[in-house]
């Protein structure tokens, strides 16, 4: 049984305050820290804006990580700026590329009635549905001019968000560079059986976000009709991989033999008390596993 080794995470629970969104130096360096501590040593790859990619992997290196797979979002459903969205994705895989990567995973932008009312495909049409494939299938294509692929993340409170949508896209991308990277959380609040959806298309599986979900908590934002922030900051839907509903043994089980990728740790708001406590479960349950080859 092959063991897989590229193991990173997103630092998020730094990164978000409040609703806020900081992205710097200082930040970063302070989560770096305790993410060594934690165990780990490779991020998901976001810049600092005026950073460049050489400047980043030196940053990294500093506290001894080195550049995961990182994360391109957009206004996909918009034939009026698909050229732009294109020109995006292209710049976006450059930088990719300029960091060693060959792969990043992609989104469609928030969708704002989605997020007060997550996780039921609020407003959605396969009409839409088609255009974001084919607005994908075109920014995957340029993405691999550069040599990166786009790797398909469904997101709760974006366009892409319940199973229809997801193999409506895989299906009408099928033969374009667009591959998948699911996130077994968002599968699952969004009512999806994770080693389902990620076994039938296995062979497009480039990359994993991992986050597991708290049953309980899912349960009661469903019935209070939570919106995305109250099911996740207040009810704490979210919880470290090994904490909750998810069968991550059938998940992985559902992977091809062949699987090399990535597997990012993203638990955007800790379940646990602290962002380091939330990291150094995650990590230490990934080191437990048989699975895979992570330092205790």
């Amino acid at each position: 049984m092959a063991q897989w080794s590229k193991v990173a995470v997103n630092p998020l629970p730094w990164v978000m305050d409040s609703g806020a969104f900081i992205l710097n130096e200082e930040t970063l360096g302070q989560a770096m820290k305790e993410l060594s501590d934690a165990g780990f040593n490779a991020l998901h790859s976001d810049p600092p804006q005026g950073m460049s990619p050489e400047a980043y992997r030196a940053f990294l290196a500093q506290f001894g990580f080195r550049p995961a797979p990182g994360y391109f979002s957009a206004e996909l459903h918009s034939l009026e700026t698909r050229p732009e969205v294109i020109d995006a994705a292209r710049a976006h895989a450059r930088m990719i590329a300029e960091l060693g990567l060959t792969e990043t995973f992609v989104a469609a932008d928030i969708d704002f009635p989605r997020l007060i009312r997550p996780a039921i495909g609020r407003g959605g049409s396969p009409e839409r549905t088609k255009v974001i494939a084919e607005t994908l299938a075109l920014a995957a294509d340029a993405a691999a001019a550069e040599g990166v692929r786009f790797a398909l993340h469904p997101h709760i409170a974006t366009p892409i968000e319940t199973e229809e949508e997801t193999r409506q896209v895989l299906d009408e991308t099928a033969g374009s560079a667009l591959g998948f990277g699911p996130d077994t959380g968002h599968l699952e609040w969004a009512g999806m059986v994770s080693e389902q959806i990620i076994g039938d298309y296995s062979d497009r599986v480039i990359a994993v976000h991992l986050k597991d979900v708290d049953g309980a908590a899912k349960e009661i934002a469903t019935r209070y009709t939570d919106d995305f922030m109250s099911a996740t900051a207040v009810r704490h839907i979210w919880t470290e991989p090994g904490r909750g509903k998810i069968n991550f043994n059938a998940v992985f089980d559902a992977l091809p033999a062949s699987f090399n990728g990535w597997f990012v740790v993203e638990v955007d708001v800790p379940n646990l008390d602290t962002a380091f406590a939330s990291s150094k479960e995650s990590h230490d349950y990934l080191a437990r596993h048989p699975r895979f080859e992570v330092a205790a």
